[in-house]
């Protein structure tokens, strides 16, 4: 039975349910555990209110809006400007899915539900959302953002010491997105999302991309700024590439996933890091058992391609990875198995991408328990909860004197 509801725990989510349990941990990540592992969950979405945009943005953009058409068979498409349309396929949610599928309107029931699962703060993006980056139109996606940025101040601003939205920029006009980068920041939100991709589309060499020093003025700002820059999936390019079989698991893995690795390159091997210090970003809902062979392949073009490869870093890539990046997972037992190995343990971001279905809420215990049994003590606390703490800035000692509060909202 989950906890607070009144479902049973289907067949399809029964494997939500194994561990190895914790026999051996000095803590444990379990909800009841008094001293428990800090947890900050680095990937959490919010759940828009339906009609959102087209209550708040100027009314020349809504003909533009996602939509749904139904054509001369019945069938119904999803229309989104810049994703190829998409059948719709009406599934009745039951148990878990059902819960997840309602969860995560209000910070009533978001506090409730992370008390469940034993989490102490959250960074929160967009669902609906997520397709605000898909144009290439600056004006229309730019605005869309601030709809964004102004519910998600409105709604749970009262709540950022635990509760943290991060705002959303549109990168394809350098000037307006400096402008709302530093009406964010001055706002109080800890971190912006920057699309993967500064253009929206598919791979085109004439398109500016992170690498290129006409962004130097953005990352000077973010810079000054002092906040967290991240890359989500599915935000540059439509992750809906392939069609028809496996393209469910086609798309999450070769369309959502691996483009994140570009825009972490881009400031990894083009000298942005070096010019700009103080910027730290993070790739999320990315994985990261992809991190260690990346940072690997980097460094060996630096070293065999030195000939072509320009600027002449002062350091490696990877080096300059593992003093800015991190990268977000929620179930990754092979990149943590490397996470010691490869001295990445400062660069890992857990999150339970609540409440979606890729998630691990409300189980999330029972996930860290199949996945870091081989680690120290050490390395789960700061992949668990302290390594977002830095990225973030949250203060840990207010996060921890906040568990001995009530459940209701302060």
């Amino acid at each position: 039975m989950i906890e607070e509801t009144n479902f049973e725990v289907d067949a399809n989510n029964k494997w939500r349910l194994e561990t190895p349990g914790h026999a051996g941990w000095e803590r444990t990540a379990r909800p009841d555990d008094p001293n428990r592992y800090l947890l900050i969950s680095a990937d959490c979405h919010a759940n828009e209110p339906t009609g959102l945009w087209q209550e708040r943005l100027d009314k020349k953009f809504h003909h533009r809006l996602p939509r749904i058409e139904v054509d001369e068979n019945g069938v119904k498409w999803i229309i989104a400007e810049g994703f190829q349309r998409s059948r719709m396929i009406d599934h009745t949610m039951t148990g878990e899915e059902a819960i997840r599928n309602k969860a995560g309107f209000t910070p009533e029931q978001r506090i409730a539900d992370h008390r469940r699962d034993g989490v102490d703060a959250e960074i929160m993006f967009p669902n609906k959302g997520l397709s605000m980056w898909a144009t290439t139109d600056p004006e229309f996606g730019a605005a869309q953002c601030r709809v964004w940025n102004d519910w998600a101040w409105e709604t749970f601003g009262p709540y950022n010491d635990f509760m943290s939205p991060i705002a959303a920029i549109m990168t394809n006009d350098i000037e307006r997105a400096i402008a709302e980068i530093k009406r964010v920041a001055k706002l109080g939100f800890r971190g912006i999302n920057l699309p993967c991709k500064p253009i929206f589309g598919a791979h085109d060499a004439r398109h500016p991309n992170y690498n290129m020093a006409m962004f130097d003025p953005m990352w000077e700002v973010i810079q000054d700024c002092d906040i967290a820059i991240t890359f989500h999936i599915s935000t540059g390019r439509d992750p809906r590439a392939a069609r028809k079989d496996g393209g469910a698991i086609i798309n999450y893995a070769a369309h959502a996933l691996a483009p994140t690795v570009e825009p972490i390159a881009c400031l990894c091997a083009s000298g942005v890091l070096e010019r700009f210090p103080k910027l730290r970003f993070a790739g999320i809902e990315c994985g990261i058992g992809w991190v260690a062979w990346a940072l690997e392949a980097m460094d060996e073009a630096a070293r065999k391609h030195h000939m072509w490869a320009y600027p002449k870093l002062k350091k490696l890539p990877s080096e300059y990875f593992r003093e800015h990046g991190a990268a977000s997972f929620q179930e990754d037992l092979v990149g943590l198995e490397m996470a010691e190995k490869h001295n990445l343990v400062d660069n890992f971001l857990w999150a339970n991408d609540y409440p979606h279905h890729e998630g691990s809420w409300p189980h999330s215990a029972e996930s860290i328990e199949r996945q870091m049994g081989g680690l120290k003590d050490e390395s789960r606390a700061k992949i668990l909860g302290l390594n977002a703490a830095k990225m973030f800035k949250f203060d840990v000692d207010k996060l921890l004197r906040r568990r001995q509060t009530s459940a209701v909202v302060q």
